[in-house]
């Protein structure tokens, strides 16, 4: 009888199984383990390591983010641009690798000792667990070098199709799900216009979106300004500035043009205001030739907004502060630290950006469009849901289980 019970449990786990959609998560700018090797001739520091034995997490490692070893941290972590190349490397003597390709945990959880602190997909895993789904069989996840934007991320790309590939295959061919949240939801939109229609068609079931900014963030400006304490008062964003003003997915990630006006003010002084048409003048201002090389470098990933040509699920926080505009007191220029003015968004990304998605859903404009295959836009605005806390939001998890045990 027991016996009979087994295999009756095991067919409806195999039945049941059969019908879900395989998901890959594909993370934003951070959410991605990275791990370092050392072999330097100089350190910024005398504590600092000049060789390792071996490869050693260098994200997220809270260990070496505390004083004074956070120089250390920086110089390992920060990339070096060549305007001739028009590419970046790691600084001499330092080589960087993503672990975990194609298994979930290295982007459920940043810290690979599974501090909360690391907290990322775990939640939304944990979750699609309880309804069957199986890691590294059914979930799976799609780390990357996240200093870099796609102009830099080649390789990526191509093995996010293998993997979406493989993944179909090892799940009775059902089609998968891309499940990403921030930039990860601009590199899945730069992946899927990669590919051919019929493609899609077969390997892809839906785009789920947590967070995207679609069409950059203010707060990208802002970073290059005066630098990000990544949420925590124990860290300084001027340190912080050092390293992240090297990553060209800052540069990937400022304001689109399509979404911004050239009369809106960006970065207001007494001596002039600056708006989208005017980030080469403010780099060179700010003595950041670079970011205005690497925004060059990218903007061609953001001029083309068309739809995915897959069925989308947009989800999205707002009514929380999120900045608008850098204004600096009279007399200071570009020196010191800005007022933020805020407005409406997750508290990272500004509302118009996480809402661009929606724009897919517009009519056809010629009468030919009509008799062309049309893919459903799904969006689902929640109040105080914050950029990256929206991982973890009950709301969310109901949202996703509910999709993905249909």
């Amino acid at each position: 009888m027991q016996y009979l019970k087994t295999v009756f449990t095991f067919i409806l786990l195999v039945k049941h199984t059969l019908g879900l959609s395989p998901v890959i998560f594909i993370p934003g700018d951070g959410g991605s383990q990275l791990e370092a090797k050392l072999n330097k001739s100089t350190v910024v520091h005398y504590i600092c390591s000049k060789t390792s034995a071996d490869y050693f997490n260098i994200w997220l490692n809270l260990e070496l983010l505390v004083p004074y070893v956070i120089d250390c941290w920086v110089d390992n972590l920060r990339l070096e641009y060549d305007n001739v190349t028009r590419t970046t490397k790691n600084p001499p003597g330092v080589e960087l690798r993503v672990p975990g390709w194609g298994n979930p945990e290295p982007v459920e959880w940043l810290d690979p000792s599974h501090d909360k602190t690391g907290a990322y997909f775990n939640s939304i895993a944990d979750s699609l667990v309880k309804i069957g789904y199986q890691r590294n069989v059914s979930l799976r996840g799609a780390p990357y070098d996240f200093r870099k934007a796609p102009n830099e991320n080649a390789e990526f790309f191509v093995k996010l199709k293998q993997l979406v590939e493989e993944t179909y295959a090892m799940n009775n061919k059902s089609s998968v799900t891309l499940l990403v949240h921030s930039m990860g939801g601009s590199m899945a939109l730069h992946f899927l216009r990669l590919q051919k229609q019929s493609w899609k068609d077969q390997y892809i079931r839906r785009l789920i979106s947590l967070s995207t900014p679609w069409a950059g963030a203010v707060k990208a400006l802002k970073v290059f300004a005066i630098g990000d304490d990544l949420g925590s008062y124990m860290l300084s964003q001027s340190t912080l500035r050092t390293e992240q003003i090297t990553c060209p997915s800052l540069a990937w990630l400022l304001p689109s043009p399509n979404f911004w006006k050239p009369s809106e003010i960006l970065v207001q002084t007494d001596r002039f205001n600056y708006t989208i048409n005017d980030l080469q003048k403010l780099f060179n201002d700010m003595e950041l030739p670079n970011a205005w090389e690497m925004r060059k470098d990218t903007q061609q990933y953001s001029q083309d907004f068309s739809a995915p040509g897959v069925e989308v699920h947009c989800l999205y926080g707002h009514n929380i502060s999120t900045v608008e505009k850098l204004v600096y007191k009279s007399g200071t220029w570009l020196d010191g630290t800005p007022t933020l003015a805020t407005g409406d968004g997750d508290g990272t990304v500004n509302l118009r950006s996480l809402t661009a998605c929606e724009r897919w859903r517009k009519p056809p404009t010629k009468w030919w469009k009509p008799f062309k295959k049309t893919y459903p836009v799904k969006s689902l605005a929640l109040p105080n849901a914050e950029h990256l806390k929206i991982l973890h939001d009950p709301r969310v998890i109901e949202y996703i289980t509910t999709v993905m045990g249909n």
